[in-house]
């Protein structure tokens, strides 16, 4: 009896009945207690309808028993149903008790919960709004309910929230993003299927800028986006490809900035579909941000440059990921040689200059400069501090080089980016030079030639830009530099002061164009390569010449390695390069300017370049005749070929000269044979050859030579009337000023240091084999 008049004003049979295990006993009651609240809302008597609804929540919904749970539940419902719009002032009341079934073991409670909660909101409407993050709450976890009742229940309740948020204009966007933010890291299939589902719909809703918070949810989409569900993938595909024309639609109000690590993150996934949309991403906010996105450029390369040597699986990838490239490259500009953080600021503060363009290099020496290339949208971004993190770039680069297992097309790249800052930033980038300098040169030996081929193109801009010029006594090939460095980098005390003379004279020829002080550094080390890479040598070495000499200056480049040769310690690797050299030098279609400058020897500049290339080749005989042949001091080869009986004729040096046979019957040789005619005024040409004929056995050279030697006509049936005339020869040699007998006297130098190295070497495998048999 007490407890009945606690339970007041409901009836006694009203109470028996709520508890009753039969579903229709207990919707009788609901209607009996919708009648008594529809008496107390005529009456306004609002604190019998907050006891009635106490009494509800705390005696039955509340309850131990179930029966009674299930009978609180059905008479809050009915309550709302009375309360009608009036509902709204007490939802708070009605609703928490049933939120709290929704976590009841009873799978039918839980389904009654549903029902009571659908009759609540449906009657309140839009007044539930300001719940709506509880209600959100409770059913996100109804949504991955294992009882197909409940969750069909759930279903019916969430398209009724859905339809109430659409019509509505009172959404809680700001409140609602925290709770969306922790739910959508749910890993249940169905969770993340009603999260995809919400978050669909307040897309939908012109009145609701999800835009603005897609920062908070991006990174929860693209791992939505990896679920093993095709359904849920293809939802949220769909979500993110809504988000991706809006922010096409409105870039102005995209916050780039917040989401590019995000998508350096996911650009990096195994999975190829998060992979690619991802790298569609990125690809549409470098083009649509701009400048931007530059401080995030180390963590764009690295998620990309991995990309460009897919193969075609993942074709798709891989093209997407070079267009991010090569627009990320674009957006490097001359100005960022010249901006610190400071007049960066400025520079984005301030208005967009004139459309010229300030591509001249020239342009980079203003103190103030304006973007040559504004942003493609006016907006607050134009006021972020846009900073060219060139240190982090320059260390992803390298670090990909380093690696070993990248594919081609990706050190292609890194390549290409070095290049492309060192044209658009040399004063910066030049600050990085020595510690790129080792992996560049390493990179010679890759096994592709376009690598090999880019790698000496970013080597040439090193050794050739105006930026890597240092003030004398402080440039790098004089190993003063303060910083640890490898120790091929190191150039030593000997060749150093021989830079300093010979740098001056290749900077004061007139004939070619200044190299900066990287120039010798890398032609010193290349020749170190060579030395310690012989196989590189003798596949890559002609290559890699002739390229640099279309990329440099042939004349510069033939001078300094002949002046590091005439130094070299290792006297059959400078013999070895020497005979490189001088193949490349007389058969290589891009040294033809320098063969003809060499063959008339007009110029002092010549002179200078034949007399340095003659001291360098005395470490190979038969090479040092052939420069002569070639400059046509023919005397002078003559000279050369009667010291060969001083030298010790070797197998090598047969084939040598049987090699240098066969060079002089083709075409570049095409004038000597010629001046064959000319029997009175080259007599120590023929000399010369009948020289070579004398030194080769009975071969297939010597037939050749010797039937070119009977070829010679007779002087007295090819003179002429006119004999005062002087021959052109015989004026070069008189004008060349050249020692010749010094010269000689450096060749007998050169050979006698070659007869005692090879004595030496014979000397200690004499003493190996010794051993051996000892």
């Amino acid at each position: 009896m007490n407890a009945e008049r606690d339970l007041a004003p409901l009836a006694p049979g009203v109470v028996r009945a709520l508890t009753d295990k039969l579903y229709e006993k207990r919707k009788v009651a609901a209607l009996e207690i919708e009648k008594l609240v529809r008496e107390f809302v005529a009456q306004n008597n609002t604190s019998q309808i907050k006891h009635v609804i106490q009494i509800l929540s705390q005696e039955f919904a509340l309850s131990q028993h179930p029966h009674s749970r299930k009978g609180g539940l059905i008479g809050l419902a009915a309550c709302s149903i009375a309360l009608g719009k009036d509902s709204g002032l007490y939802l708070k009341e009605l609703i928490e008790p049933v939120l709290t079934c929704f976590n009841d073991a009873d799978s039918r409670l839980r389904y009654y919960a549903c029902e009571a909660l659908y009759n609540i909101v449906k009657v309140a409407r839009g007044s539930v709004l300001p719940h709506f993050n509880v209600l959100f709450d409770g059913l996100s976890k109804l949504a991955a309910d294992p009882d197909p009742n409940v969750k069909s229940g759930s279903e019916l309740l969430d398209r009724l929230l859905k339809d109430i948020v659409t019509e509505s204009n009172q959404f809680d966007l700001v409140g609602f993003i925290p709770l969306l933010r922790e739910r959508i890291y749910s890993n249940n299939q169905y969770a993340r299927q009603f999260i995809i589902s919400w978050i669909l719909v307040l897309e939908s809703v012109p009145d609701i800028n999800l835009l603005d918070y897609l920062p908070e949810i991006l990174d929860g989409l693209f791992q939505i986006l990896g679920d093993n569900s095709k359904e849920i993938r293809k939802m949220c595909e769909v979500a993110l490809g809504e988000f991706l024309k809006e922010i096409k639609k409105n870039p102005t109000s995209v916050k780039f900035a917040e989401m590019a690590n995000i998508l350096v993150i996911h650009c990096q996934a195994a999975d190829d579909l998060i992979q690619l949309t991802a790298m569609c991403w990125m690809r549409e906010f470098i083009q649509l941000a701009g400048r931007v996105m530059l401080p995030y450029s180390s963590g764009i390369l690295t998620a990309v440059l991995p990309c460009l040597s897919y193969d075609d699986r993942k074709k798709n990838i891989k093209e997407v990921a070079n267009v991010c490239n090569l627009s990320l490259m674009k957006l490097v500009i001359p100005e960022d040689d010249e901006m610190d953080e400071t007049k960066q600021s400025m520079t984005l503060i301030a208005e967009p200059s004139s459309e010229e363009s300030l591509t001249k290099p020239e342009a980079a020496s203003s103190d103030i400069t304006a973007l040559n290339q504004p942003l493609s949208f006016q907006c607050s971004c134009d006021r972020i501090q846009v900073t060219l993190n060139l240190d982090g770039i320059v260390q992803v680069l390298d670090c990909h080089l380093r690696d070993t297992s990248i594919g081609m097309m990706t050190r292609i790249a890194v390549l290409k980016w070095l290049y492309h800052l060192y044209i658009k930033t040399p004063r910066k980038m030049f600050r990085h030079t020595d510690s790129l300098f080792p992996i560049l040169l390493r990179t010679l030996s890759d096994e592709s030639d376009e690598v090999i081929l880019k790698d000496l193109e970013l080597l040439a801009e090193i050794a050739s830009s105006p930026a890597g010029q240092t003030e004398e006594g402080h440039g790098p090939s004089d190993g003063s530099d303060a910083r640890p460095s490898p120790v091929e980098l190191h150039v030593p005390a000997r060749a150093g002061q021989l830079s300093s003379s010979s740098m001056k004279g290749l900077e004061c020829s007139p004939s070619t164009p200044t190299m900066n002080s990287y120039f010798y550094k890398f032609m010193i080390n290349l020749l170190k390569r060579f030395s310690s890479e012989r196989k590189l040598l003798e596949t890559r070495g002609p290559f890699i010449i002739r390229q640099l000499c279309l990329l440099l200056n042939a004349e510069n480049i033939f001078h300094s390695m002949a002046d590091i040769l005439l130094r070299e310690e290792d006297l059959k690797f400078a013999s070895t390069m020497v005979h490189t050299l001088n193949t490349i030098l007389l058969t290589s279609s891009e040294l033809f300017q320098l063969r003809n400058q060499l063959k008339d020897l007009k110029t002092p500049e010549s002179r200078n370049l034949f007399c340095c290339l003659y001291r360098s080749w005395c470490h190979n005989p038969v090479t040092t005749v052939s420069l002569c042949f070639l400059t046509q001091n023919y005397k002078h080869a003559y000279d050369l070929i009667q010291k060969f009986g001083d030298l010790e004729v070797t197998v090598d040096f047969l084939t040598e000269v049987d090699k240098l046979v066969q060079l002089i019957e083709c075409p570049i040789f095409t004038y000597l044979r010629l001046q064959l005619l000319d029997v009175k005024n080259n007599p120590y040409l023929i000399k010369a050859l009948y020289g070579l004929l004398m030194l080769l056995p009975q071969s297939s050279a010597f037939q050749l030579l010797s039937h070119r030697l009977q070829c010679v006509p007779n002087p007295e049936l090819m003179q002429t009337t006119d004999n005062t005339k002087p021959s052109t020869s015989s004026k070069r040699t008189a004008a060349s000023n050249i020692d010749y007998t010094e010269l000689l006297q450096h060749f007998e130098k050169v050979q006698n240091k070659h007869l005692e190295a090879r004595h030496q070497r014979a000397g200690r495998a004499e003493q190996l084999d010794r051993r051996v048999v000892l």
